[in-house]
């Protein structure tokens, strides 16, 4: 990306800016690449959609800033969006800027370096956070259209496996066999329509620098209109049911006296804060992990063909494989 261009294409857009910007690459994801612009006075994030071949209806960046943009007002933490732009022509890609938000990132459900009794705040704040963003109002939030109220997990099982076929270079039994067992068991009640983040977890909450609780929640790419379980099975699954060599998850991890709730207290609080009458059931998880190994299997892809946005990627990929069978392992 060119200094220059980005500078010229800002400075007309957004009023104060002064310098001339350098450019820093933001670590964490396997998506959008996402950038860090100093400029003297202020500090915006840039986040584009990576070039090359995509797979369909993947890096929606279009949607990132649209859901952000909503939610402004509602006070579910997100970071201040200020411009898209769609052509190619500054940077290669679609992209849109927003405001830096200061804090803490975690890539480690252990959060390390914290005492216990933050851990347990933090978590807390994290499941409150969640249930605010499921409380939204779909409609004042002008995102009625954002998505297809109903039939979200069919629709999803179906998306997932087609992407899986899509992105990989082998079979697997184990994906078909999860395929089946999922379409004959979606649960037959659902709630009303709710914004589900789509990839909420440790790695894209930021906390205060200072204080245990969230004020940003990151990378929206996958959000949409559907039932909200499906990101609290998310969350579950990223940090009760992979290792810490797995994103950093805590099914290996002794976590006596660290102040981490168990999967059912952090989904009580949630439940609690939302005042749901629904359940997360062995669905739910099974369906997280199948969701993520379809995932994978495209970051792998994008690995193969040269445009992932992590080095990590190709090491990342392997784990379709291996989430897959673990889902399995859930209907034995």
């Amino acid at each position: 990306m060119e200094s220059s261009t980005i500078e010229h294409f800002l400075k007309q857009r957004i009023d104060g800016l002064t310098g001339s910007p350098s450019i820093e690459p933001m670590a964490g994801g396997q998506s959008n690449p996402t950038f860090l612009l100093r400029f003297a006075n202020r500090k915006l994030v840039l986040r584009k959609r990576p070039p090359g071949q995509l797979l369909p209806s993947a890096h929606a960046i279009d949607r990132e800033f649209r859901v952000q943009h909503a939610l402004r007002d509602s006070g579910v933490p997100v970071p201040r969006v200020l411009l898209l732009h769609e052509q190619p022509d500054v940077v290669g890609t679609a992209f849109y800027i927003m405001d830096f938000v200061e804090g803490r990132v975690f890539h480690d459900a252990s959060l390390p370096r914290v005492t216990a009794a933050e851990r347990s705040a933090m978590y807390g704040s994290a499941a409150r956070t969640l249930a605010q963003l499921h409380a939204v109002d779909v409609k004042a939030a002008g995102l009625a259209d954002f998505g297809r109220p109903d039939g979200y997990f069919e629709r999803q099982i179906a998306r997932w496996y087609g992407q899986w076929h899509l992105s990989t270079v082998a079979e697997s039994n184990a994906i078909e066999t999860l395929k089946l067992w999922l379409d004959a068991n979606v649960p037959a009640t659902s709630g009303p329509a709710m914004i589900v983040h789509g990839d909420f977890r440790v790695g894209n909450i930021m906390f205060h620098p200072a204080e245990p609780r969230v004020v940003a929640v990151l990378d929206w790419e996958l959000a949409t209109l559907g039932d909200g379980l499906a990101d609290l099975a998310h969350f579950a699954a990223f940090t009760w049911h992979m290792t810490n060599g797995e994103y950093g998850g805590l099914a290996e991890v002794d976590t006596n006296g660290l102040g981490i709730p168990s999967e059912s207290e952090f989904c009580n609080t949630y439940f609690s804060a939302i005042a749901l009458h629904r359940r997360i059931e062995r669905f739910h998880i099974v369906f997280a992990l199948f969701r993520n190994a379809a995932i994978f299997e495209g970051i792998a892809s994008r690995a193969r063909h040269g445009n992932a946005a992590s080095a990590g990627a190709s090491a990342a990929g392997r784990l379709g494989v291996v989430l897959a069978e673990r889902a399995l392992r859930l209907i034995q």
